[in-house]
């Protein structure tokens, strides 16, 4: 029971609900405001005619009298009888048809001969707060002279005044009926549907931001045939609308992540992530300068060989699983590759990060090198060696071109580390007099000795070939 008084309680709260219950308010009072006007007035004529029929019969006795030939004196006692005793007629005027008065006889009226003469009307009445003046014409009585009579409408003004107030309590009453009655139907039939819509629409709205199921919407639940049924069928259409676009969406965005991902880990195989990152803002052409970077070459000696005894898949596949072993060398020691042409692989550190620490690491990863080779062979019964090379330098790194993006190195360093791979020993790993003065502390080498250089001239070299014990 108490949530129906509070149900109704906010049907009264509602600002449509009140907007149009006043309207419904004042064109009932505007109404029957017009209506009670002419009954105001229609009750005043009936008040003064009613005094005019008690007034009547005294000016159908006045006329008997005036027929008998009676002197004046007796002829107004007898006025005076007639009106004796009334509590309507308080006094009566009889004025010949030339004005010549007859007599006048109890209160005097104030409605005179000549305001009869300047009248069209026959008969003709004078209403003055609570004095009512009826003057009856000679044509009107068909006799020679004129008749005014002054009522007592002292009564009339209260029970004006007590019509208007029962007329008004009605109209208000009526009115407060016809509303409250109008604003429970409205209520039911509008107002609650429209509240419910509402609720609808923030429930539509928490459901579409947080990525809901459908909720169990009012809308879904209520067969109307009209023009709220309209608007609640074109909600839920457009709730399916903004559902099935929002997950077309979804589904787009995910498969754009997805694919993105995929182009970002492709660019990332290609180029380090700092150099990508920079593409991707500007892509233009990207050229940084090193002072100190540590370069690597390797070549497999024996491949060429072993391409002659197999067929070219099988020998992919092998040359696939070695740099693959070396591709995991190369995170695992956080180095840069730099490319792989033929059975040649590139690799450098130092960029594009500098890092104090560039010679060593590109020592750790020569000498896991060849235990990856040993590996291979133990495990394919092959007799392949790898031939490195390794050089410390000053380089310019980069990517050049618009189409097939690759991180590539250039300068006399990298020409020089090239040389050490190229004029090595097959098992060995030959380093310049750069690397060696950054690694002696901690690796062991063998000397070389000066050797020729092609594009260089004689050289001091040397072999390393292993990291020192730290107990030694």
């Amino acid at each position: 029971m108490s949530s129906q008084w509070l149900n109704l309680l906010r049907l009264f709260q509602s600002r449509l609900s009140q907007r149009i219950t006043l309207w419904v308010f004042i064109s009932l009072v505007f109404i029957e405001t017009l209506i009670l006007i002419p009954s105001y007035y229609r009750r005043k004529h009936e008040l003064l005619y009613q005094l005019e029929d008690v007034s009547g019969e005294v000016v159908e006795s006045v006329v008997r009298l005036t027929q008998q030939n009676m002197s004046t004196i007796v002829f107004g006692e007898q006025v005076v009888q007639l009106t004796r005793g009334s509590q309507v007629i308080l006094g009566v005027a009889i004025y010949k048809e030339n004005g010549e008065p007859m007599g006048i006889f109890g209160e005097s009226p104030t409605l005179s001969f000549q305001d009869i003469q300047q009248s069209d009307l026959p008969h003709v009445r004078k209403w003055q707060g609570q004095r009512y003046d009826v003057a009856w014409s000679a044509e009107e009585l068909g006799k020679p002279y004129i008749i005014i009579i002054r009522h007592d409408a002292s009564s009339i003004q209260p029970q004006l005044y007590a019509f208007t107030l029962r007329i008004a309590g009605l109209v208000v009453l009526i009115s407060l009926f016809v509303t409250g009655t109008t604003m429970l139907v409205l209520g039911k039939t509008v107002i609650v549907p429209i509240l419910k819509l509402r609720q609808d629409l923030i429930d539509a709205g928490e459901a579409i931001s947080h990525n809901q199921l459908t909720p169990n919407f009012y809308a879904l639940s209520v067969q109307r045939h009209d023009e709220l049924g309209d608007v609640m069928a074109a909600f839920n259409q457009m709730f399916q609308r903004i559902t099935w676009e929002i997950s077309e969406r979804q589904r787009t965005a995910e498969n754009l992540r997805v694919e993105q991902e995929k182009a970002d880990r492709l660019l990332l195989n290609i180029l380090p992530e700092p150099i990508a990152e920079r593409l991707k803002d500007n892509p233009t052409c990207i050229a940084d300068g090193f002072t100190e970077v540590t370069i690597l070459f390797a070549d497999i000696v024996g491949f060429t060989q072993l391409s002659e005894r197999i067929s070219p898949t099988d020998l992919v596949n092998l040359l696939n699983e070695i740099f693959s072993a070396f591709d995991y060398l190369t995170e695992k020691h956080d180095l840069e590759k730099i490319k792989t042409i033929g059975d040649a692989y590139m690799v450098a550190s130092g960029l594009p990060t500098p890092r104090p620490d560039h010679a060593a690491v590109i020592a750790e990863m020569a000498l896991d090198m060849q235990q990856e080779i040993q590996q291979f062979n133990t495990i394919h019964s092959t007799d392949l060696s790898i031939r490195i090379g390794m050089n410390t330098g000053s380089v310019v790194a980069g990517v050049i071109g618009t189409k097939k993006f690759i991180y590539d190195l250039w300068g006399d360093a990298v020409n020089t580390a090239s040389r050490m791979e190229s004029h090595g020993l097959p098992g060995t790993i030959q380093v310049t007099a750069a690397t060696y003065q950054h690694l002696h502390d901690n690796y062991e080498f063998q000397e070389r000795g000066i050797i020729p250089v092609k594009g260089k001239g004689k050289m001091m070299t040397y072999f390393l070939t292993r990291k020192k014990d730290p107990d030694i």
